[in-house]
């Protein structure tokens, strides 16, 4: 399996002979720190102390690495790169001559890192030139060494799979992170030819500019806000200039191409988040429809009102649906996407996934979980030991509050401030008893946030602080993970007020955490997590400081018996949702996925053998046939009337299939029953099915039955919908029918204006009549809303259900032909009871190229079949000849 993890890999970090790890700060002395009081005179306190301290050298490039594992990444959801506030170095700057090591992980999907930045930078008065720096470059050693820093949740799944067993080869495919246009190509496949052989990933060398430009100007000004419902707008935000989307298509394309050329017959490729959603696409185009895609999206999917604000929605959208399963953390993800597409690109969306032209693309719901074994062997770890015992002694007596989050824009940080305020306003008895220790990483340069946010911080300590207490503990800087384990283990409750979150998985490891205390969970109900954890949670609405505020003392004062029932069933959910089930169930999915999209694809499908359906057609006793109408037996015409390809010659061939007793036929069509009572009238006793299931005339019956309800309470709001369309779309008009509605807009003044409009028009219907059991399919130059409780499935049983009751041999012989998506229910009725051995022999005819459930194709123009033109009918019509000679043949054999 090749897993192409988020762009910015960083599988590569520079390091120069000057430069020592910076070990992460004492948290003891941090916390120390901030006990003396903030006087008033000081608006503001200063910030922590980075991990990193003031360089003694010069240091060209920002070095993560530390004597402890980092807990940047390791297990939230992805966001915005984690940014010192230097000056950034010049793209396509290459390692000086002095680099002793790369350090590169095993190709994780690292999303957290970022182009390299350095601590100070300073002119020379001559720069080397690229091939000293080159050639001073292959002098050096290096090795290859694992880094901790990105998209923890990915790697964990990943490392849980391998654990379990569920998946035995791996590949990771992403960018090595640090310039390196100035590199020697002898270097790079040096670099290259290690990370394949050693730690089975392969290295994409997208050019700086496209780098840098591809992360930190589209996907982090660009994608980011909008996929967390923060429209970008900033007068000097780069976000809007059309050149970042050029450099997004090239890194997308460097990373496709990579694995193009590794790939082999067979191959399972894994796409991973925002930062390629191009990639699908790109692969499929190249491997062909047997490549088997998978995408899974880490973070949120807006609604469709906040995606079309993207000027390039439609490349992403159908980036996305080059793969065969797209993966969402929630049903509310899932949900928005189906939408998106629905309304942007005009494709019938179901339930499961979307039905295009040449495929059907799956699209489920899947939140990934962390790895809880590994997350114990951690915690049994001497470090997080002693940083327990340290906590303890420090806060004894002591409630506390913890939360641990990026500091941008979505994770609510300045709003839990507040809460928290309003909190001691509302019940001062805590004030003395309750500490607020919140952990804030730099991700952003957006001084606004950070300046907002430490203004809060001064205020509540400015009015509440006393010498021996300070309310909010605040650290502008990473922790260890064992610190990390450790705050977590003591906390009297987490607060997690984000205002949009993939999948929060600090949530999931506090539970893990909190086996002996049972502490509560604060949770936002805007994180993909509150969805999993079924109300077991405490859930905020992060906007509404009160009712926060409220959640903060529910928590306190909330009885043990009750915590101790809501922590079971949050770590039910969690041991449930594991790393290692994520992984397994989405890999499952995909093949299934592939497997059915395989026997359903056009090329796959074996072309209808009329030698071997006259054999079995022979054998039968008793035969039933449906026979779709339009698309199939004649070309689709006006909404008033149907102009058939050649009239007489289809009624010749239901004549010649009636003559034989042992022949049942239905004709199934979305005509009213009178249009088809018109067009029918010259075959006597044919069986019709009307209004795709909604009307059928039994077999050798004249009476219409109508299998609808006579009152469809969903009518008068679906026209009043589709009245809204017309009247704003000129050259369009609405085609009623007793149980359906179309809205035909092909001849519109505008068609990109009617087709914006169909998109809308469905979308609108969709969601407003979902309690009606209706929807509103796209079809070629229409719009059709019709019921899902009767369809030609539902009639088609029905059919068989009469013929099942008469006193004769039962049906061996079953023949479903079809061309339209209305026809594959039937296809799969049909198959399901060939496979059964309900009915011994069966056989699904799909018209046309498109993919289909059917068993057999023939070739022609999809949406316009010629009965007497095809192989079938012919040999059909001289079978019937030989066996009838005395039978009038009015049609004439090609």
């Amino acid at each position: 399996m090749k897993l192409a993890a988020n762009i910015n890999n960083r599988t590569g970090i520079v390091r120069t002979p000057f430069e020592t790890p910076a070990p992460v700060p004492n948290l003891l002395q941090t916390l120390g720190r901030s006990l003396s009081p903030i006087s008033a005179s000081e608006p503001t306190p200063p910030l922590t102390p980075t991990a990193a301290g003031s360089p003694t050298r010069e240091e060209p490039f920002f070095h993560l690495g530390s004597s402890e594992n980092s807990v940047l990444g390791s297990s939230s959801e992805p966001g915005p790169p984690r940014k010192p506030q230097q000056s950034k170095p010049p793209t396509g700057v290459p390692p000086p001559s002095s680099i002793e090591n790369i350090i590169a992980s095993d190709t994780q999907g690292l999303e957290d890192s970022y182009f390299p930045l350095p601590i100070t930078h300073k002119r020379e008065k001559r720069r080397s030139s690229a091939s000293e720096r080159s050639c001073s470059f292959t002098d050096k050693s290096w090795r290859i060494e694992r880094a901790d820093q990105g998209n923890g949740g990915l790697r964990n799944a990943v490392e849980a799979a391998i654990s379990s067993g569920v998946l035995e080869d791996k590949t990771w495919v992403g960018a090595l992170g640090f310039p390196t246009d100035d590199l020697e190509e002898s270097v790079k496949v040096a670099i290259e030819g290690r990370l394949r052989e050693d730690y089975d990933s392969l290295v994409a060398f997208p050019k700086d500019k496209d780098f840098d430009s591809h992360y930190n100007h589209y996907c982090k000004e660009i994608l980011w806000p909008v996929f967390h419902y923060q429209i970008p707008d900033h007068p000097q935000s780069k976000a809007f200039l059309d050149h970042s989307w050029k450099y997004f298509v090239a890194v997308n394309r460097c990373v496709a191409d990579v694995i193009i050329k590794d790939y082999k017959r067979g191959d399972t490729v894994w796409v991973h988040d925002y930062h390629l959603l191009l990639v699908p696409k790109m692969v499929r185009e190249a491997l062909g429809p047997e490549a088997k895609v998978g995408f899974f999206l880490h973070v949120a999917f807006p609604s469709s009102e906040i995606f079309r604000c993207l000027a390039h929605r439609q490349q992403l959208l159908e980036g996305m649906l080059g793969a065969s399963l797209i993966g969402f953390q929630t049903e509310e993800y899932t949900r928005h996407f189906l939408q998106t597409c629905s309304r942007l690109l005009c494709v019938e969306a179901k339930n499961d996934g979307l039905e295009l032209d040449d495929r059907f693309v799956d699209v489920i719901s899947l939140p990934i979980g962390i790895n809880p074994a590994q997350l114990e062997e951690k915690r049994k770890e001497e470090k997080v030991q002693e940083w327990l015992d340290t906590l303890k002694t420090r806060y004894a007596g002591k409630k506390l509050f913890v939360a641990r989050d990026k500091l941008d824009g979505v994770r609510g940080v300045r709003q839990k401030l507040l809460a928290f305020e309003l909190f001691l306003k509302k019940h001062p008895e805590w004030i003395g008893k309750v500490i607020l220790i919140q952990v804030a990483l730099t991700t952003t340069s957006i001084v606004e946030s950070q300046s907002t946010v430490i203004d809060i911080v001064t205020r509540i300590n400015c009015t509440h602080s006393t010498l021996d207490y300070q309310p909010v503990v605040y650290l502008h800087q990473d922790i260890s993970y064992s610190q990390y384990l450790a705050l977590l283990t003591i906390a009297d409750a987490l607060v997690v007020t984000s205002l949009r979150d993939g999948m929060n998985l600090t949530s999931h490891e506090f539970v893990c955490c909190q086996d002996e205390k049972h502490a509560p969970l604060i949770l936002s109900e805007f994180t993909g997590s509150a969805s999993v954890f079924d109300s077991a949670e405490i859930s905020v609405n992060p906007w509404d400081h009160s009712k926060c505020a409220d959640a903060l003392y529910q928590a306190l004062t909330m009885p043990e018996e009750e915590k101790g029932e809501r922590w079971k069933r949050l770590h039910k959910v969690v041991m449930h949702h594991n790393a290692a089930y994520w992984c397994q169930t989405f890999i499952n999915e995909l093949d299934r996925s592939w497997e059915e999209q395989q026997r359903r694809g056009s090329t796959m499908i074996p072309r209808l053998s009329t030698k071997a359906l006259v054999e079995a057609y022979e054998k039968s006793e008793k035969r039933v046939f449906f026979l779709d109408y339009e698309g199939t037996l004649a070309s689709w015409g006006s909404p008033t009337s149907i102009i058939l390809t050649s009239p007489q010659r289809t009624l010749d061939v239901l004549h010649d299939l009636l003559i034989d007793e042992r022949n049942v036929v239905y004709v199934m069509s979305s005509r009213t029953p009178e249009e088809l009572e018109r067009l029918f009238h010259r075959v006597p006793g044919i069986g019709l099915i009307a209004e795709s299931g909604c009307f059928i005339r039994m077999f050798q019956n004249n009476r219409w039955m109508r299998l609808a309800d006579n009152k469809l309470p969903w009518q008068k709001s679906v026209k009043e919908i589709m009245d809204y369309y017309v009247e704003r779309t000129p050259g369009t008009f609405i085609e009623e029918r007793n149980c359906s509605y179309i809205w035909h807009y092909s001849g519109a003044e505008d068609q990109t204006l009617a087709a914006r409009q169909a998109g809308e028009c469905c979308n609108h219907i969709n969601d407003s009549c979902e309690s009606y059991n209706v929807h509103a399919v796209p079809l070629g130059g229409a719009v059709l809303v019709e019921s899902m409780d009767w369809t030609k499935t539902t009639a088609a049983q029905k059919a068989m259900a009469s013929e099942a009751g008469q006193d004769e041999p039962g049906t061996d012989f079953l023949m479903v032909m079809g061309d339209g998506r209305d026809d594959e229910p039937v296809f799969a009725w049909a198959n399901e009871l060939g496979r059964n051995k309900a009915i011994k022999n069966v056989t699904t005819v799909k018209v046309g190229t498109k993919n289909s459930q059917a068993n057999t194709t023939i070739t022609g123009v999809a949406g316009e079949f010629d009965c007497s033109r095809t192989a079938f009918a012919c040999e059909r019509a001289e079978w019937l000849a030989d066996n009838f000679p005395g039978h009038r043949r009015a049609h004439n054999l090609a």
